[in-house]
């Protein structure tokens, strides 16, 4: 018995341990330094981060303090946004804040216009006053008090919360996957409920789709496709072989195309606001220019036709046309996506690796094409030997 109760008080102890810890890192528990006091809180679900807030419906003045903890390293970005539109990282007005290498604290506003923002510094569509950041005991806090009342007065707003690396005193891209592309949500400013939204890692994954889709496609199988029709069709063992080779490789190089332009399209629309105009100008280029090869096909004159010699010249200008451009676009997307540096290494090996080849089997055939005409010019000028090898 005498042994019991230490066990027992012990196990008490570390309970009661437990519950205050536990209650310690909830936001109604928390006193800030200022004495600064919120009528409402929420503890968000993703990266150790709180808000709290007072509003003011009549003037939609919204009062906010954000509070991201459990960072180990003072070089780190924070950042709390609202989203006007959507509940996705492209449209927020986010406030950032970050302590610079010499100790002072920097916050300030930043529109985020697309998914390789470095958070430059600019204007929101709403009006932000009192903006100021600390930091103490692994914490970052942003105050700030925002003017909602160009918004469409609904006291549900969209939040997007976030970190990141610093590089120096610049900001860098966060993480893309895990709580970074799932920190986003809804808050309810009067009634204090939130919710959470999951749109982060749908888009990603939509985002991420569309990147294979393309690659594979476009930036894959088309200069597959051009290289079994440029090389294959001077071995004549291979007739027609190669023709049908290269019909089925471009035939599916489209169709996956077609669907991953589809997936651009609808991330596009999605995007609101957001324009990439380089990578969107050339993608519809390349899906009128791949329709345009598929009509032509159709109209493919015999080889003996008088317009073949045309025909031929649109097509292999259209063709290569089309492969240069779907490269250059893969590099666009790359530029917007920001994957890990070995697929886009990947994708390098693998176009180095298509134009090796090429250039030797530039070389080979022509070798085997020269050849072949001699051996012909040299047949006709010695009809006799012909004769003999063909045995009569």
């Amino acid at each position: 018995m005498k042994t019991t109760i230490p066990r027992l008080a012990l196990s008490l102890y570390i309970l009661l341990s437990v519950i205050t810890s536990s209650s310690a890192q909830t936001c109604k528990s928390y006193t800030f330094a200022s004495n600064q006091v919120f009528s409402a809180c929420t503890d968000l679900p993703y990266l150790n981060s709180f808000l709290h807030w007072n509003y003011d419906s009549s003037s939609a003045k919204l009062q906010i303090a954000y509070r991201h903890t459990g960072l180990t390293t003072a070089s780190k970005w924070v950042a709390w946004a609202v989203n006007p539109n959507a509940t996705t990282m492209v449209g927020s007005q986010a406030l950032v804040a970050y302590q610079r290498s010499d100790g002072s604290m920097r916050a300030y506003t930043s529109p985020i216009n697309g998914y390789e923002t470095t958070l430059q510094e600019g204007k929101l569509s709403f009006d932000v006053t009192d903006l100021s950041a600390t930091y103490a005991n692994n914490e970052i806090t942003i105050f700030a008090t925002l003017g909602l009342s160009s918004m469409d007065g609904s006291a549900t707003v969209n939040q997007v919360w976030q970190d990141g690396p610093l590089s120096g005193d610049s900001p860098q891209m966060h993480e893309t996957s895990g709580a970074n592309v799932q920190s986003m949500g809804t808050v309810n400013l009067l009634s204090g409920e939130a919710a959470k939204t999951g749109g982060g890692s749908g888009k990603l994954k939509k985002r991420n789709i569309h990147a294979v889709l393309n690659t594979l496609s476009w930036g894959i199988m088309m200069p597959i496709g051009a290289l079994i029709a440029r090389y294959m069709k001077a071995f004549k063992s291979a007739d027609p072989a190669w023709f049908y080779l290269h019909l089925s490789c471009q035939s599916m190089a489209y169709m996956v195309g077609v669907a991953g332009w589809g997936t651009g399209l609808k991330l596009g629309s999605d995007s609101a606001g957001v324009q990439y105009d380089t990578h969107r100008t050339i993608g519809i280029i390349l899906f009128c220019l791949g329709t345009l090869q598929v009509f032509a096909l159709l109209l493919r004159p015999k080889p003996d036709h008088k317009y073949r010699f045309y025909w031929n010249i649109y097509h292999h200008l259209v063709a290569y046309s089309v492969i240069i451009l779907s490269i250059v676009n893969i590099f666009e997307g790359f530029k917007i996506l920001k994957p890990e540096k070995k697929w886009k290494n990947a994708y390098i090996g693998i176009i180095a690796a298509l134009a090796f080849n090429a250039i030797w089997l530039e070389a080979y055939t022509w070798y085997v094409v020269v050849k072949r005409k001699k051996s012909e010019s040299s047949n006709a000028k010695n009809p006799l030997r012909n004769l003999v090898i063909s045995g009569r």
